[in-house]
C-alpha cells in the first residue's frame, strides 16, 4: 500500500501570535505546513524560529488578489486558515482604510482564490469577540448580534459575513471561530495583556517605577491562545461548515489582571499602576463575556489554562525575557 501524503495546510498570519501556535499543532497532527508572508526588507520571524525549518514559507499579500491567488495554486492545501489582519484595534482607529483592506477585504480575496482554484479547500477565517462591540447580550453566543466599536470590529463583521455569503452562495467549506481574547507569551507588547505583564517584569527587576494604563475596568473574556487553535483545526474537521463561539466563558477586568500579575511577583498593583487618559478608546467595548456552550457541544472542545495560569505563565516568560535582555546588556569582563 502506497504511502498517503501527509495533509497540506496553508496559514496566513503565520508568524502571529496564533499562527506560530496553530503551526505547531498542526506539525504535531502530522501536517506539511506553509505559511504566508509579506515580502518586507527586515523579517520578523521570533515566534516561529523553532519550527522555521519545519515549515513552508510562500510569499503574497492579503491586498494583492493575485498574489492570493498564486499561493492557492502553488500549495493546494487541504485547509487554509486566514489569521492575518491589521489587528491592534487602537491602530485601526488611525489606519481605518489599510484596516478594511486588509481585515474585510482580504477575506475576500482568499475566498475568491479559493473560488477560482478549487472550491473543496476547507477555509477557517479568524472572527473576532469585538464584533459585539456595545454587546446586545450578556453573553455572547453565534446568534448575538454584533455592534462593532472600532473600525477593526466593523472589518471583523464584513470578513465575517463574506465567509458566510460564500459559504451560501459557492458551497465552500467555510467557517469562523468568534474568538473572545486568547493571549500568551507570543502576544504583541503593544496589547494590554503583554503591557501588563512585561511592566511587572521591568518594576519587579527595578527598571520601572510606574505602569500607565487606560481604563482598568474595562472587562474581557481572556483565554489562553494555544487552546484555541486547537479549536480552529477542531471547526475544520466537522461533516459540515458551520460557526462556533470560542470563549472562557468567564470575565475579567484589566484590573483583575494587574492584582493577579503584580502578587504572583509579591508586589501590590495599587502601588504602581496609573491611569491614563490617553489610553482611553475613542468608542469603548465595556464588557465582552462568551458562551462556547455549542463548541462544547459539537467540536468537544475545552479551554485547559485558566485566567490565574495564562497571566502567571505570561509574567514568568516576561521576567526571564527580561532578565536575558540585563544579562546581555552588561559588559563582558
Amino acid at each position: 500500500m502506497a504511502n498517503q501524503e501527509p495533509p497540506r495546510a496553508l496559514i496566513t498570519g503565520v508568524t502571529g501570535q496564533d499562527g506560530s501556535y496553530l503551526a505547531e499543532f498542526l506539525l504535531e497532527q502530522g501536517y506539511d505546513v506553509y505559511g504566508m508572508v509579506r515580502r518586507a526588507s527586515t523579517e520578523t520571524f521570533e515566534r516561529i524560529a523553532h519550527i522555521k525549518d519545519r515549515i513552508h514559507l510562500i510569499q503574497a499579500d492579503l491586498t494583492d488578489q493575485v498574489s492570493c491567488i498564486e499561493a492557492v495554486e502553488q500549495v493546494r492545501p487541504r485547509e487554509l486558515y486566514n489569521l492575518a489582519a491589521q489587528s491592534f484595534v487602537p491602530t485601526s482607529w488611525k489606519q481605518p482604510i489599510l484596516t478594511g483592506d486588509v481585515t474585510a477585504l482580504g477575506v475576500t480575496r482568499l475566498l475568491e482564490a479559493l473560488r477560482i482554484v478549487d472550491k473543496s479547500i476547507r477555509f477557517y477565517q479568524a472572527s473576532s469577540s469585538e464584533m459585539f462591540g456595545h454587546v446586545r447580550e450578556t453573553p455572547q453566543n453565534e446568534n448575538t448580534p454584533f455592534y462593532p466599536r472600532s473600525p477593526y470590529g466593523v472589518a471583523k463583521v464584513y470578513g465575517h459575513w463574506i465567509t458566510i455569503n460564500y459559504r451560501e452562495s459557492y458551497d465552500l467549506f467555510a467557517v469562523s471561530g468568534i474568538l473572545f481574547n486568547h493571549e500568551s507569551p507570543r502576544r504583541g507588547l503593544e496589547f494590554v495583556t503583554r503591557k501588563v505583564t512585561d511592566g511587572v517584569a521591568r518594576i519587579k527587576l527595578g527598571l520601572r517605577d510606574e505602569l500607565r494604563l487606560g481604563n482598568l475596568d474595562s472587562k474581557r473574556d481572556w483565554g489562553f491562545a494555544g487552546d484555541y487553535v486547537r479549536a480552529m483545526w477542531m471547526m475544520l474537521q466537522q461533516d459540515a461548515p458551520d460557526d462556533f463561539v470560542i470563549a472562557s466563558e468567564h470575565s475579567h477586568s484589566v484590573r483583575d489582571m494587574c492584582e493577579v500579575a503584580f502578587s504572583h511577583v509579591a508586589l501590590d498593583y495599587e502601588q504602581y499602576v496609573k491611569v491614563d487618559p490617553q489610553f482611553y478608546r475613542p468608542a469603548e467595548v465595556h464588557t465582552l463575556l462568551g458562551d462556547c456552550a455549542k463548541a462544547k457541544a459539537k467540536l468537544g472542545w475545552r479551554p485547559e489554562v485558566s485566567f490565574e495560569q495564562l497571566i502567571r505563565m505570561m509574567v514568568d516568560a516576561d521576567l526571564v525575557r527580561v532578565e536575558n535582555e540585563l544579562r546581555n546588556r552588561k559588559p563582558h569582563p
